[in-house]
C-alpha cells in the first residue's frame, strides 16, 4: 500500500508527462485522478489530488471456463492515448456533451493462454474500466462471478439505496429500486437485505466524493448491484437473484455470450461535489445511439390522473378533462393509466386521441409488462411478450395516433430481462412510440443508446407519497437524495409536484418545495402530480410558470448540495437560467447563493408566502444579482424557490 501511495503522489505532484508514465499508470487529462494497475495481482487503486480514494481493489471475472481474477500474465501494455467524443441529449443535464479522457489496455493471459484485456478510461471527472475477451468463438462462454471490487478507506462514509429483495412487494413485482436512502452511513455497514446496494452509490473519503455505476451493458450482461456486506470497506459486485428473469423465452440470469465479448464499464466519478453532480459520465460511457427517425421524440411535460385521483379516474370523462388541462398548461401529453382498455376501451381510446390531437396534445397509454414473473392482473398485459404480439399492437397504437406507452412491472436485472427492455424499445421506436419503464431497473445510460426512451421510474415515487403518512413525512430528505443521486446520470419519472393537496396525507412540505421538484428533477417527460382542481388554487404567475417551463436543458451548474439536507442546482434552456432549492430539513436556513455566473442579472423569484404547509402559499419577488454574484434568501422548513434569470 505504501508503495501505491508513493507512485500516487510522485504522478500528481510531479505532473509528468504521458511519455514518462510508467507502464501501470494512468493519468486524467488534468492529471487530478491517477489510477494504478497491478495485473500481477490482479488490482487497482486510485488517488484523488494526491490523495487515495480507492485502495486495492480487486479488478477480473470468472467465467465457468477459465479463472480470469488471479495468476494473470501482463502481455502488452498500450501507450497513453486521448480518446474523444461528443454527443446530444434531449433527457439529461446537459444538450451537447463531450467527453475526454486517458485510455490504456493492459493486455492479459492465463496461465493456459487464454486472453482477456483490461480497458482503463481515466477522465477530469472519473475513472471507467471494462473487460475485453478478444479471442472468437462460438462456443457460449458463462461468467459465474465477477471479482471487482471497490475498497474504500476507513473513515469513508456513504449513502446508498438497498436493493429490494426479488418476489417481494406489491404483486411479488420487486425489485423495481423502489427503497428509502441509508443516509452518511459508515462504509462496511451491511444492505438490510442480501440483494445489496444499488446504483449509483455515493460515498465520500475526506474532500473526495465517489459516485458508482454501471454503463453499456448491451444484451450480454446482467444489471449489477452492490453485495450486502462490505468486510474491511470493500464493496464487491453482485449479480441478480434467480427470479429477475424474462421467463418467456431463454431465462438467462447471468453474463453469457460467444467470443469476442466486452462487458459494462464499471464507472466512478470522482471530485468535488460540483464535478459529481455536473459529470455525464453515466452516458458518456454507454452505446452510442442507435439510427432511428428521431423526428417523433419530443421531451415534454404530461397530465396524469392516477396518482392523485387513482383507478376511478381512468374513464373517458376524466381523461378528456385531462386532456383539456395538458391543453391548458400548454403541456404536450396526457398518460391514461391502467385498465385503460377495460374502462375506456380501444374505440373511445382512439376518440380521446382525436380530441387531444386538435388540442395539440399526444396521448400516452399504460402497459403490464406481463409474464410469470409477477402476479399483477392490471391489464393491457400479454401485449408484448413477443416481437409478433409487440408489432400487432404498436402497429394499432401508432394508426390510433399514441404518442407513448407506459410499461410496468419488470422482474429485475436478469440479463434476459435486460434484453426484453431493448426488444420493447427497438420495436416501439419503429412505431414511433416513445417509452416510459415502471417497475423497473436503472437505465444505466440507455436513453443515449435508445433516444425514444424518455424516462425510467426505478425510484420511491410521488405514488408511494399518496399511499402513507410515513413515505410522506420521509419526502423532504428523499426528494434531494434521489435528485443528487438517483437522478445523476439517467432521467427519473418521479412523477413530482402536488401543488395543492394530497388525499388523506398530510403534506410535509411547502408548495414552493413543490414547485421547485419541477427544475430540480430530471425526466424526458416530466409526468406532473397536480390535478386540474389544485391548478385553480395557485396563483396566476406560478401557472405561468409551468407552462412556459422548459421540456428539456442545455446546461447544468450545481450551486449548493448536502445529501439529504440541501440541493441547489441551475439549469439553462436558451438564454434562460432557472434556479431551484429544495431544503430537505424542517428548519429554516440562511442561504447564501454564489450566482456569480449570472451577476448584474434580475430574476423573478417565486417562494412560500405566510400560509401553513398544507396550504397553498406563494409570494414573487423580483432579485437583481450584484456585481460580487452573492444573494442571500431565506428558505423555511421543508421549503424550496425558484427563479428564472432573462
Amino acid at each position: 500500500m505504501k508503495r501505491l501511495q508513493f507512485l500516487f503522489i510522485m504522478c500528481c505532484f510531479a505532473r509528468i508527462s504521458f511519455a514518462q508514465l510508467p507502464v501501470n499508470i494512468i493519468s486524467s487529462p488534468d492529471k487530478t485522478i491517477i489510477v494504478t494497475c497491478d495485473v500481477a495481482k490482479a488490482v487497482y487503486a486510485v488517488s484523488y489530488k494526491g490523495v487515495p480514494v480507492l485502495q486495492e481493489s480487486k479488478l477480473g471475472v470468472i467465467r465457468a471456463d477459465e479463472d480470469f481474477s488471479a495468476n494473470l500474465k501482463l502481455v502488452k501494455v498500450s501507450a497513453p492515448v486521448i480518446v474523444k467524443d461528443s454527443y446530444t441529449m434531449l433527457n439529461a443535464k446537459k444538450k451537447n456533451i463531450r467527453y475526454i479522457a486517458t485510455q490504456r489496455i493492459f493486455e492479459t493471459s492465463t496461465p493456459s493462454g487464454k486472453k482477456m484485456n483490461i480497458v482503463f478510461r481515466v477522465s477530469d471527472d472519473g475513472v471507467a474500466f471494462q473487460y475485453q475477451f478478444p479471442e472468437r468463438s462460438t462456443d457460449i462462454k458463462k461468467i459465474t462471478a465477477e471479482a471487482t471490487s471497490f475498497h474504500f478507506n476507513e473513515g469513508t462514509r456513504a449513502w446508498l439505496q438497498p436493493k429490494t429483495e426479488a418476489q417481494t412487494g406489491f404483486e411479488h413485482t420487486n425489485p423495481s429500486y423502489e427503497a428509502h436512502y441509508k443516509i452518511d452511513i459508515p462504509t462496511g455497514t451491511p444492505s438490510p437485505g442480501p440483494n445489496g446496494w444499488v446504483y449509483p452509490a455515493l460515498f465520500k473519503y475526506n474532500d473526495a466524493w465517489i459516485l458508482i455505476t454501471e454503463a453499456a451493458l448491451g444484451r450480454t450482461y446482467c444489471g449489477t448491484s452492490l453485495r450486502q456486506n462490505s468486510p474491511d470497506n470493500e464493496y464487491k459486485i453482485n449479480f441478480p437473484q434467480a427470479p429477475e428473469v424474462f421467463t418467456n423465452g431463454n431465462p438467462v440470469l447471468n453474463p453469457e455470450s460467444a467470443l469476442p465479448w466486452t462487458t459494462p464499464w464499471r464507472i466512478i466519478a470522482i471530485g468535488s461535489m460540483k464535478t459529481i453532480m455536473e459529470s455525464t459520465l453515466g452516458t458518456d460511457l454507454a452505446f452510442p445511439a442507435k439510427k432511428m427517425d428521431a423526428s417523433f421524440i419530443q421531451p415534454g411535460k404530461a397530465s396524469w390522473s392516477w396518482v392523485l385521483q387513482k383507478d376511478d379516474s381512468t374513464v373517458y370523462s376524466a381523461q378528456k378533462k385531462f386532456i383539456d388541462y395538458a391543453a391548458d398548461m400548454k403541456w404536450k401529453y396526457c398518460l391514461i393509466d391502467a385498465e385503460w382498455d377495460k374502462r375506456i376501451g380501444y374505440d373511445s381510446i382512439k376518440l380521446l386521441a382525436d380530441h387531444a390531437k386538435k388540442k395539440n396534445v399526444g396521448i400516452l397509454l399504460w402497459y403490464n409488462s406481463a409474464g410469470s414473473w409477477n402476479t399483477v392482473k392490471m391489464t393491457p398485459k400479454d401485449k408484448l411478450l413477443t416481437h409478433e404480439s409487440r408489432v400487432s399492437e404498436f402497429s394499432k397504437l401508432q394508426q390510433m395516433g399514441i404518442k407513448g406507452i407506459k410499461v410496468d412491472f419488470f422482474a429485475g436485472d436478469g440479463q434476459s430481462m435486460i434484453s426484453y427492455y431493448q426488444d420493447i424499445l427497438e420495436d416501439a421506436a419503429t412505431y414511433k412510440l416513445l417509452v416510459n419503464f415502471h417497475g423497473a431497473t436503472l437505465p444505466r445510460g440507455l436513453q443515449r443508446t435508445y433516444p425514444n426512451l424518455m424516462t425510467v421510474e426505478a425510484v420511491q415515487g410521488y405514488e408511494m407519497i399518496t399511499f402513507n403518512q410515513r413515505d410522506a413525512d420521509l419526502y423532504p430528505q428523499h426528494a434531494i437524495m434521489v435528485a443528487m443521486v438517483r437522478n445523476a446520470f439517467d432521467p427519473m419519472d418521479f412523477t413530482p409536484m402536488c401543488l395543492y393537496k394530497i388525499p388523506r396525507i398530510k403534506k410535509t412540505t411547502t408548495s414552493a418545495f413543490e414547485l421547485a421538484t419541477s427544475v430540480a428533477f430530471i425526466s424526458g417527460i416530466q409526468h406532473f402530480a397536480e390535478t386540474p382542481e389544485g391548478m385553480l388554487k395557485v396563483p396566476g404567475y406560478v401557472k405561468d410558470f409551468l407552462k412556459t417551463l422548459p421540456d428539456n436543458w442545455d446546461d447544468t451548474k450545481l450551486i449548493e448540495a448536502v445529501p439529504g439536507k440541501l440541493y441547489i442546482v441551475a439549469r439553462r434552456t436558451g438564454s434562460r437560467w432557472y434556479v431551484a432549492a429544495l431544503n430537505g430539513e424542517d428548519v429554516e436556513k440562511q442561504l447564501s447563493l454564489d450566482l456569480s455566473f449570472l451577476k448584474n442579472k434580475q430574476a423573478t423569484f417565486i417562494t412560500t408566502g405566510s400560509g401553513e404547509k398544507n396550504e397553498v402559499s406563494f409570494k414573487t419577488n423580483k432579485i437583481a444579482v450584484p456585481a460580487n454574484g452573492k444573494i442571500s434568501i431565506t428558505v423555511k422548513g421543508n421549503d424550496g424557490l425558484v427563479a428564472v434569470f432573462q
